[in-house]
C-alpha cells in the first residue's frame, strides 16, 4: 500500500491536505496555493482534495480558521492574569507575536476574499465572537466606568492598536523587537 492511500484510509487525508497546504502558505504566501499542488505535496491523487474542499477558497477558508483558532489559542494561554493591566500586555504580545511569526496564516485569517467582513462562515463566525470576547473582557476590566458605546469603541481602539502594530511589523515599517515595548506602553497608559 502506498503511503498516501494509507494517510487517506486512516482518515488523515484534510489534515495531511492542511498541513501541507499551511507548508505551501508560509513559503510562498496564497497567491501560489494550487489544490493540485496541495495534493502532490501530500503524496495523494489530484483529486483527493476535492473529497474535503470544493475549491481553492474553501482550502484558503479552512487554512484561515485553523490560523484564527491558533491566534485565539496563543491569546487564551496567556489571558490568566487577574491584573487587567498585564492581562492586556500579555494577550497584546501574544496577538502581534502570533502574527509576526505565521505571517501568511495571519493573511489568510484577515483577508477580505477570505473571510468577507461582515459574512463570516459558520465555523469562522464563532472563532471571531471569541476573539472579541477576549477584548471585551479586558476593556471591561481596564475601564469598568465606562458605557457600552465607549467600551465598544476602546475594544475596537485595542484591536486597531495591536492589529496595525502587526501588520507594521510585518510589512517591515517596524523592527520586530519593537513589538514589546509598543504592547507595554498602551498597557501603561491604559493602566493609569
Amino acid at each position: 500500500m502506498s503511503r498516501s492511500s494509507a494517510s487517506y484510509h486512516h482518515g488523515n487525508l484534510r489534515a495531511a491536505l492542511l498541513d501541507a497546504a499551511d507548508a505551501m502558505l508560509a513559503e510562498s504566501g496564497s497567491a501560489s496555493l494550487s489544490l493540485r499542488e496541495v495534493a502532490r505535496r501530500a503524496e495523494v491523487s489530484h483529486n483527493a482534495p476535492y473529497h474535503h474542499f470544493a475549491d481553492r477558497t474553501a482550502l484558503l477558508k479552512a487554512l484561515a480558521e485553523r490560523h484564527m483558532s491558533r491566534l485565539l489559542e496563543a491569546q487564551r494561554t496567556v489571558a490568566s492574569s487577574s491584573n487587567a493591566s498585564t492581562r492586556l500586555r500579555d494577550v497584546g504580545r501574544a496577538y502581534v507575536g502570533y502574527a509576526v511569526a505565521h505571517p501568511q496564516g495571519f493573511g489568510v485569517v484577515f483577508d477580505p476574499e477570505v473571510c468577507v467582513p461582515g459574512q463570516p462562515s459558520p465555523t469562522m463566525a464563532p472563532l471571531i465572537e471569541a476573539n472579541e470576547q477576549i477584548l471585551a473582557e479586558i476593556v471591561r476590566d481596564v475601564a469598568p466606568e465606562l458605557d457600552p458605546d465607549a467600551r465598544a469603541s476602546a475594544e475596537a481602539g485595542l484591536w486597531a492598536f495591536v492589529h496595525g502594530l502587526a501588520e507594521l511589523i510585518i510589512a517591515g515599517h517596524l523592527p520586530p523587537e519593537s513589538a514589546e515595548s509598543a504592547v507595554d506602553g498602551l498597557a501603561a497608559v491604559i493602566a493609569r
